[in-house]
């Protein structure tokens, strides 16, 4: 509801400066007083009862909400509320407009309550309520915005107490909401005993109790019958001239007893010139500097209430010296103008600052050759917000990488194991708000923790799970390489791959590389020896040359005065040990003795490497390095990018590509004879 209230006061307060500077605002609401202000000023302003607590109510609301966002092209949808805030979140869910929410409360944990922290940001206005939003809701810290409450500072004149002039009767003001937290009870007791100092005082009380709960009103008039203070307090209702009512005050006390989120009536009284008194709780804390612009006193202490209103109604200096300061620093920190600026800038970062996800959490040469997506997605969106979802065994790949910002590890064989790993997921998915994710994994974890993760623009392949994306493209059996595949993904998610380079990279560091020379030397490598690398593992059995041709290989090349550096994973230690028993000649067994950087870092001291189906080839092809790839079982079209360093040997037969991790002879391997193999090492050797 737009009525009098400094939610809704702020509300028509930064449409007007949006629509001052050139922007259009819309505003949803189930109207109220407040919205011939809006019309005034040029704003639009849509009914609907998108404040009904009714699930039947804001399942129609998202649809029509929905409609309002694309018909009218809508960018950012900010909700300032709960209830309209989940009608928001959904309703934006299949749009291009971006969600932000402002915390105006100290919300409870309650369920509707957590939409307030599903914001792309999430807008506090002190910091008490941003930690709040961080520990009970679990925000993460970097998506807070700290942006306080702004007054027009044109609407209200600066009158500030005059200690020359001596005054029998003072008026002190209370405004707000007429409930439990705002400590009207324990104010009237404080007033009880001011009036017996100053029988002249009166009390105005602006504001009233929620419609659903009168009895907060009729409570205080009962106690203020029993205090025997009738005669100086009135209530006088909503208001919306607030400047007027300032303009007549001598004091504003803010004598709330449960946490406020702000406490904007204390920067209208300091913008008008009024001495402030509030409590040492929530925001007030941030604005009140305590004996220099306002005074605080502990809440529900009556006796230091009382002490405190009758100091600054006797010493009218200090009450001048307070207003003063307070002027001064609402000018600098709270203006609207100066609101206004810092939520356009938020506007701006939201529109121009997308938050990407790319999920790609498959083996590490899987990883690799999903580079060259990340860097097209960088190159255009320079101003965005990378993350990539990656495996745990392949996060190495992109330890260094510098088109990215962020690493989301998905540790499938651990920690985040089965449903429950998804689940955990699709959590921290949904607290980092991301605009859009690409899916260049494109299996059932992928699309489920991207759904479950809540984000908006969802793109992949539209397999057995792509129903969970909303922006599907269908895949087609056409034989495309593996990143010409990405780049469709990227091209249907709207990114620019016009251009766009294949070049496969990894980073390794000076560290690295610092470690193979020690490594080698132990090894009594000389400086300018020639060494070529032979990965002898891989993932399947299948995609293995047989032992015996490593071996004959590595003792021919040894003969050339050529040293093999023999590769495999530290799970392979058994393959390994037979290969250097076979080998007459001394290999160099570099088998699980390094990291993914560490490996690139060897790689590229080698000559030549000689390798299957495997993560090492994509390594070899991202170092420069001049490589062989034994192919058996699957299609090096899906597989393998082709590169000007890298040849590919694989033999056609009727059974192949048949993509089998098992088979009794594995003739497609086999048929790779060796002299072959020898003969094109040493033509890369010799070139």
């Amino acid at each position: 509801m737009l009525d009098v209230g400094g939610v809704e006061t702020g509300t028509v307060d930064l449409s007007r400066e949006l629509i001052k500077r050139g922007h259009s605002v819309i505003v949803v609401s189930n109207g109220g007083g407040m919205v011939k202000e809006l019309l005034a000023l040029n704003a639009r302003h849509i009914k609907l009862p998108v404040h009904k607590k009714s699930l039947f109510t804001a399942i129609k609301m998202i649809k029509k909400l929905r409609y309002i966002i694309k018909e009218e092209n809508i960018d950012i949808v900010h909700a300032r509320s709960r209830v309209p805030a989940i009608i928001a979140f959904f309703a934006t869910r299949r749009t291009k407009a971006s969600f932000i929410t402002t915390a105006h409360g100290y919300y409870s944990t309650h369920v509707l309550s957590r939409v307030m922290g599903w914001g792309r940001f999430v807008i506090v206005a002190s910091n008490v309520i941003g930690r709040h939003m961080i520990e009970a809701f679990g925000v993460p810290r970097e998506r807070i915005r700290f942006i306080p409450r702004g007054v027009d500072l044109e609407k209200f004149r600066f009158n500030p107490p005059d200690p020359s002039h001596h005054k029998a009767e003072f008026k002190i003001g209370v405004v707000g909401r007429i409930t439990p937290i705002k400590g009207h009870a324990f104010f009237l007791q404080a007033i009880a005993r001011v009036a017996r100092i100053f029988p002249k005082v009166k009390i105005g009380i602006v504001g009233d109790a929620p419609e659903d709960k009168p009895e907060y009103k009729e409570n205080l008039k009962a106690l203020i019958r029993k205090l025997d203070i009738e005669r100086i307090v009135e209530f006088a209702g909503s208001r919306s001239d607030i400047p007027r009512i300032m303009s007549g005050l001598d004091l504003l006390v803010l004598p709330s007893v449960g946490q406020e989120a702000f406490g904007r009536v204390i920067i209208e009284a300091g913008a008008s010139g009024v001495p402030v008194i509030a409590t040492r709780i929530g925001g007030a804390v941030d604005i009140v500097e305590h004996e220099r612009t306002g005074l605080l006193v502990k809440p529900g202490d009556i006796i230091e209430m009382v002490d405190s209103i009758v100091r600054l109604l006797k010493d009218r200096a200090l009450a001048r010296n307070l207003a003063v300061r307070a002027r001064e620093k609402v000018e600098k920190e709270y203006s609207l103008i100066r609101m206004a600026d810092d939520t356009i800038k938020l506007y701006e970062d939201v529109i121009n600052k997308k938050r990407i996800l790319v999920i790609k959490i498959g083996a590490i040469g899987d990883v690799i050759l999903a580079v060259p997506s990340i860097r097209a997605i960088r190159n255009d969106f320079p101003n965005a917000f990378i993350s990539v979802l990656v495996g745990a065994e392949s996060r190495r790949v992109l330890k260094k990488c510098p088109y990215i910002d962020d690493l989301i590890l998905y540790d499938r064989n651990g920690n985040d194991k089965g449903i429950r790993g998804i689940v955990r997921m699709g959590r921290t998915v949904r607290r980092k708000a991301f605009d859009m994710s690409i899916d260049l994994q494109n299996n059932r974890p992928s699309h489920i923790i991207a759904w479950l993760g809540t984000v908006p623009r969802r793109s992949g392949y539209n397999n057995k799970w792509g129903f969970l994306l909303n922006n599907r493209l269908k895949y087609l059996k056409i034989g495309a390489g593996p990143i010409e595949e990405q780049f469709r993904v990227l091209k249907h998610s709207g990114v620019n791959t016009m251009g766009a380079s294949k070049r496969l990279e990894i980073w390794p560091g000076k560290e690295d590389f610092q470690y193979v020379d020690n490594f080698l030397k132990n090894e009594w490598v000389r400086d300018k020896q020639v060494l070529v690398g032979i990965n002898i593992g891989g993932s399947w059995k299948t995609k293995r040359w047989p032992l015996e041709c490593f071996t004959r290989l590595s003792d021919m090349l040894a003969k050339e005065d050529i040293r093999v550096v023999v590769t495999a994973s530290e799970g392979e230690r058994g393959l390994v040990n037979d290969f250097v028993a076979a080998a007459r000649s001394k290999v160099i067994d570099a088998a699980g003795k390094t990291t993914i950087t560490q490996l690139a870092a060897l790689i590229k001291r080698c000559r030549v490497f000689v390798t299957g189906d495997s993560a090492p080839m994509h390594i070899a092809s991202s170092m420069g390095t001049n490589f062989i790839a034994l192919f058996g079982p699957t299609d090096p079209r899906m597989h393998f990018e082709p590169t000007e360093k890298g040849i590919i040997i694989k033999k056609e037969l009727t059974c192949s590509p048949c993509y089998k991790s098992d088979c009794r002879n594995i003739r497609c391997m086999g048929k790779i004879g060796v002299d072959e193999v020898y003969r094109l090492v040493m033509e890369r050797i010799d070139s």
